[in-house]
């Protein structure tokens, strides 16, 4: 984003790191609330808000839910390693791993395994199938482990 190489030449100081980590904290924070906290009146609040959104460092908002009130499914983590290791290859594998229905993010990782899949499933043998025949036939993928 232009916003983003603007924001870092010119600098982030202590207000512009403390405002987006109380807005994370409290999402619903008033301007004047979120001012107090940081020392700055209700005005200068806003426009730093407005001023870090124009600039990409606040991304956007968002709503958390609280799964079991929603009636969600179990969550698992599922390991993946591949055969292979290109940025290719990687970007396939993420690519096919995002069509899947029930997986909900599917992260890169360093270490014994190459991708970690956060999914969520219905009942045991949603699972089984995840684990079982969709994961395997993905581009690349050799093996795998599920953690709950």
């Amino acid at each position: 984003m232009a916003g983003n190489s603007y924001a870092i030449a010119r600098g982030i100081d202590e207000i512009d790191r403390e405002i987006p980590h109380i807005l994370q904290q409290e999402g619903w924070i008033s301007c004047t609330g979120l001012g107090e906290r940081v020392a700055l009146s209700t005005t200068p609040c806003t426009e730093c808000v407005r001023r870090l959104e124009r600039e990409g460092v606040i991304a956007g908002y968002c709503a958390r839910r609280t799964p079991h009130c929603l009636k969600a499914s179990p969550l698992v983590f599922v390991e993946i390693s591949l055969a292979y290791g290109s940025d290719d290859i990687f970007e396939e594998f993420r690519r096919a791993a995002l069509k899947l229905p029930n997986v909900r993010e599917c992260h890169r990782v360093s270490g014994s395994f190459d991708y970690l899949i956060k999914a969520r499933i219905s009942a045991m043998a949603p699972d089984r199938k995840l684990l079982g025949s969709s994961l395997p036939t993905l581009p690349h993928c050799t093996n795998r482990a599920a953690k709950s």
